[in-house]
């Protein structure tokens, strides 16, 4: 149920409704006016076949004066002549405007309803014996079917050609009716499964260039390197690619633009800096020179974070096939090295198409962060699925629930919420999240249950470089 609603939601799915929807009333309705329109071209036929019976019957009194009277008794095919009065109805001006078209004797005849009893021969040897059993009941039951209209019969009234003014008894026969055949359910069924198929392909085909569009959108925000977006399809499609592209390259430039500006500041300040840290060694006082050489060292750190930052966004380094657990071993070896408390705990056995390089600045800089504010860092990876995920753990006193996402914030330090340590510019983590975010993955911080903080670095889909089967 949520995978259908998900569906419809989405462009496909609303194209999809609006496709089965409209395309159904218009097959039904073509289908129902078709059937209106074949059930009007059969009653004008067997009109037309009704009106060829009067006709020839009227005809053939008409020209034989002298037999007139035998062939009035004997009748025609379903033509009598009537005598007495019987109950009449409403006009047949369907019949009158058939008979008006043929002229002559029929043109000026009125057709009126009357009762089934003026059709019925009135001496007892014409009529047929009572019908009883079986055959009986199933004329009964095939009168009262609708799909058989019952017989009828009309008086019509006219004059021959020498003025003799004639009472005939017309009868319609029972006829059978397939108007319910446009509601057969074979039929809707194969109608609403083509029509359905039919939708889907389209709508499948209409939203497949926007949802390339997204996809690619969403690469971008991790590669701003990515290969353009082909430019293929209907004319819009090709205009929004271009319109795409063209903003990629300006992205491009303008990232390029801001890591150069900040490679030459950087450039330019390491000659002075480096000037202002041999004449302040000069200086007597040994307090005021140790602060202003930290001051110094601090000042040369941010530019130099500062500058690993812009370079984070901006790389062109090429994936290739990493073992994750060869990484994350590395990076804790040289941090327990070091004399920290560092310790991969569990692997996962994961060889992933990644950055290097910038793989381990992601975790050196997470197992950094954990074992200056922590004073430990627990590493492991595990297979979630088709998920890949990395934790590093510290034993910190963690943060403040609205202080998890702040933290990633560039230049903003918690210092009271960690440790009394002020190092560093504030921008590790938001290093750390644009490297994660590059290569495919999620970066996020949350308290852990027995204590500490807990960086979680998580590959949904992950870009696998060789088979994998099954959860580590």
């Amino acid at each position: 149920m949520k995978r259908l609603r998900l569906f419809l939601s989405s462009m496909a799915g609303r194209l999809f409704v609006i496709l089965l929807v409209g395309m159904m009333v218009a097959a039904i309705g073509a289908t129902l006016l078709a059937e209106s329109r074949r059930q009007q071209e059969f009653e004008r036929q067997n009109l037309a076949r009704i009106a060829d019976r009067l006709q020839g019957f009227v005809n053939l009194l008409d020209a034989n004066p002298e037999l007139r009277s035998r062939l009035l008794a004997v009748g025609g095919p379903n033509v009598r002549e009537v005598k007495g009065d019987f109950r009449v109805g409403d006009v047949d001006t369907a019949l009158m405007e058939v008979l008006a078209a043929r002229g002559g004797a029929l043109a000026g005849a009125q057709v009126r309803a009357s009762s089934f009893r003026a059709c019925m021969p009135p001496l007892p040897e014409f009529l047929p014996p009572p019908e009883r059993g079986p055959r009986s009941t199933q004329r009964r039951e095939r009168e009262r079917d609708p799909a058989f209209t019952p017989p009828r019969c009309r008086l019509v009234e006219l004059k021959l050609t020498d003025g003799t003014p004639l009472r005939l008894a017309l009868e319609y026969p029972a006829v059978a009716r397939r108007s319910a055949s446009a509601f057969d359910p074979w039929f809707l069924s194969l109608l609403v499964l083509a029509i359905g198929l039919l939708a889907y392909v389209v709508a499948r085909i209409a939203s497949s260039p926007l949802q390339r569009l997204a996809n690619h959108a969403t690469e971008l925000g991790h590669d701003l390197q990515r290969e353009p977006l082909p430019v293929s399809g209907p004319l819009e499609v090709q205009r929004a690619a271009e319109a795409f592209n063209a903003m990629q390259k300006r992205l491009q430039r303008h990232l390029g633009e801001r890591t150069q500006m900040l490679a030459a500041i950087t450039h330019d300040l390491q000659t002075p800096s480096t000037r202002l840290r041999l004449r302040l060694e000069n200086v007597q006082d040994e307090q005021l020179r140790e602060r202003l050489i930290g001051d110094l060292a601090a000042m040369q750190a941010l530019i130099r974070e500062g500058l690993e930052l812009a370079r984070s966004a901006e790389s062109a380094e090429q994936r290739a096939a990493l073992d994750l657990d060869s990484l994350l071993e590395s990076v804790v070896e040289d941090a327990a090295e070091s004399g920290h408390d560092a310790l991969l705990q569990q692997g996962c056995g994961a060889v992933l198409m990644l950055r290097p390089l910038a793989m381990r600045r992601l975790f050196s800089n997470l197992v950094d962060n954990a074992v200056k504010y922590g004073h430990a860092a627990h590493v492991s990876a595990r297979r979630e699925g088709d998920a890949v995920e990395v934790r590093v753990r510290d034993n910190g006193p963690g943060l403040a629930e609205e202080e998890l996402e702040a933290v990633f914030t560039p230049f903003l330090r918690l210092e009271t919420s960690r440790s009394r340590e002020t190092g560093g510019a504030g921008l590790g983590l938001t290093i750390a999240r644009a490297l994660a975010e590059k290569d495919g993955a999620s970066l996020t911080l949350r308290n852990h249950p027995e204590g500490g903080l807990e960086a979680v670095v998580r590959w949904e889909a992950p870009q696998w470089a060789t088979a994998h089967t099954g959860t580590a």
